[in-house]
Order: C-alpha cells, then structure tokens, then sequence
C-alpha cells in the first residue's frame, strides 16, 4: 500500500483538524492532538483556534487552572501542553532522552552527578508540593549544592525532576517568569533506561496525532533515539501497517486512521508560532515546500507564525497596526487571499481580548525575509 506526497499532507491535515475545524471540548482538542507546543504562552490557544470550532479561550485558561491540561518540558526537551491523564505516560516515554540531555555535559560541568539528581528529586518535588517560582526552586537547589553549581543544578533539573507550570495570569494563563508545582507521579526511576510501554504507547498516540510516519519522524517527535523507535515499532507488529510513502521511504501507521483523499479541499489557516505540525517531522516537505523552510524556520529554532494555504506553508504572517500583515512568498489566488482575510477577522477578534501583537518580539525576523517575489498584503481586521 503507498501513498503519494499530497496524500500525506491531506492525512497530516485530517488528523489535526486542519481540514475543518471540530467541535469538541479543549481537554478532548488536545488529546486529538497529542500535543501542543506551548513555549511561547500565546501558541496553545492559537492552536485551538485554529482547530476547534467556537474555540473559548476562557475553556483553556479553565483547563491549565484546573490542571486538567498541564504544562510542562516533554518531547523534543520543549514545553508542550498536554491533557493531564497523558503526562505520566509521556514523561515515562521520555526518561532516556530527559536522563542524557539534562543530567549530562551542563549538568556535570556543574561539578553534578545523576546520582545526585536522583538524590535531589523526591526533596525538590517534596517542597514544589505547593507552586514556587524560579527564584525559589533556585534558592532551593542552591541551599543543597552551593552557589557555585547551583546554576547548572537547576538547569538540569528542572527538565529531567517530573515539574508542571503553575499559571501566572493574564493574558495566556502563563507569563514570562514561570512558577513551578510537583507533577504528582513518582520520581523516575534511576538510570537512564525508558519504559519500553510508555514509549509504544507515544509512538500509537504520535501516529494517531500525526501519521503517518518514518521512524525518522517518530524519533524527531519525541527526540527519542531512532534504535528505540524501530524497537518499539517492531513490538506493535499488529498494530500498525506499513505504508510506501514518497521516495519509497517506509511509513507506519494505524490500520484504520483516516487518509482523505489527496484532491480533499484544505482552507487556509493562519498558523501559531511554533506549531507543533510544523515541528513534528524529520521530514517537514509534507507541509513547508523546501525553499521556504530557511524562511520559516530560522537558524536559531525560531518557529515564525505562518500562512498554510492548500495544506502547505505559503508564508507568514504578523500582527500589525490596522490589521495581519500576510508576506505570501508566492502569488495566491483571490479566493486564498479571502479565505486568508476570513481567518484574520477572527483571529484579531481572539487577540483582542487578550494581546493584540503576542508575538512582537520575533518582529525583528522580518527584515531578513525574502525581499524579492513576495506579496505583502494588510489583512483588515474589521468587515
């Protein structure tokens, strides 16, 4: 069985309701979705709106608040939101990457050992039984192995000890200095060894979310090591198919998850910075046309907010004043740039009661965009 390169991004499009937008609550949107990428405050919620129909944001602050939704540092060693009953899982899944990334060279140059992380664990998560803020876990950590490590200490574990955000407030329930409360799970368990069922069971719920995909991609995903993937990949036999993708790659996926059509029309979407499809590939040409990803993607990991026209990244966009500024990087018909000046309405409608430009500290990214072959239109805001 194989598919073709638009049969692959109309699948990727089904599964993250970027082919219609669903109406279902915030806590069952992010399940469906596995995974938002949330380490800029506002993406989460431009996430769902761009997902769900008659989105709340009111719903999402209830939903961090309530912690039914939590944030917290998981795949890719990023802050991502996540539906609290799928946190133990996915931070079990994660245990060798968290162990090697954040108990390794910074953490030892501190003069640290893992064995001391796995001493300082249970009594850092013993006193974040109630929120702290940074200044307090640092404080913390400094009391216990001194001023001189305690920079390094923290570093390390405050990815690799089991912490959730705690909300700050206004305008996107997090802010720019964050507080931090225990997770309520165990400590890991010692060593660097993941937990074989923990990681299957990412992999099933990454390929409900995001399938289908090479074991490249489930390893980009999760930051996890390919070895394992393929491990765990040959464990589901049964449970999951294989598909002949583009190039002849091998892709997996669940037998009976949904591949549209690949003429299925695909509206435009004006897209969150750091979006999660965007960063979920090995292989980002499913939705970012190659000479466009330099532009998109910038050297450092910024993630622009961008236009996706017909399923695929078409340029960025930005807000500014009298409307969203869209920079397509090719020419679009009348009907994308309609469908483009829908989406800014409600999208300025959604900022409005909560931060008209949140992005406006990247802004400095759009002088070093392509000057030449692009359109650069203002998308009014108002009817």
């Amino acid at each position: 069985m194989g598919i073709t390169e638009r049969g692959l991004n109309r699948a990727t499009l089904s599964r993250q309701l970027l082919l219609a937008r669903e109406r279902l609550s915030v806590l069952d949107g992010v399940r469906r979705l596995v995974a938002l990428q949330a380490q800029q405050p506002a993406s989460p919620y431009l996430a769902l709106w761009n997902r769900l129909a008659g989105f709340a944001p009111a719903e999402l602050d209830e939903a961090f608040a309530r912690r039914t939704v939590v944030k917290a540092t998981l795949m890719r060693i990023t802050l991502h939101a996540v539906a609290a009953q799928d946190y133990p899982v996915f931070r079990a899944a994660m245990q060798s990457t968290l162990y090697s990334s954040r108990l390794g060279y910074r953490f030892a140059a501190a003069g640290l050992t893992p064995a001391d992380a796995e001493e300082l664990v249970p009594p850092l998560l013993a006193f974040a039984e109630r929120p702290r803020s940074a200044a307090e876990m640092q404080g913390w950590v400094e009391e216990r192995v001194g001023a001189a490590k305690k920079d390094g200490g923290w570093w390390g574990l405050k990815a690799y000890a089991p912490l959730q955000h705690v909300p700050t407030g206004a305008p996107w329930s997090f802010g720019v200095r964050p507080s931090y409360i225990s997770s309520g799970i165990e400590p890991p368990a010692a060593g660097r060894a993941g937990d074989p069922e923990a990681l299957r069971t990412l992999v099933l719920r990454y390929l409900a979310g995001f399938g289908p995909a090479s074991v490249a991609d489930v390893a980009q995903f999760a930051l996890v090591r390919r070895p394992l993937v393929s491990e765990a990949l040959a464990a589901l036999d049964g449970a999951v198919v294989r598909l002949q993708g583009p190039g002849g790659v091998t892709l997996f996926d669940l037998p009976d998850a949904d591949r549209p059509p690949p003429d299925t029309p695909a509206p435009p979407r004006l897209m969150a910075m750091w979006d999660s499809v965007l960063l979920a590939y090995a292989d980002r040409g499913r939705l970012i046309p190659a000479a466009y990803r330099p532009s998109v993607i910038r050297n450092n990991g910024d993630v622009l907010p961008t236009l996706l026209v017909d399923g695929y990244v078409a340029g960025v966009w930005r807000p500014v004043d009298g409307g969203i500024e869209a920079t397509a990087f090719h020419p679009l018909s009348a009907a994308a740039w309609d469908g483009l000046a829908a989406e800014a309405r409600s999208l300025a409608t959604l900022l409005a009661g909560r931060e008209p430009a949140p992005y406006g500290r990247y802004h400095h990214w759009w002088a070093k965009l392509p000057q030449v072959d692009v359109e650069v239109r203002t998308l009014p805001v108002r009817p």
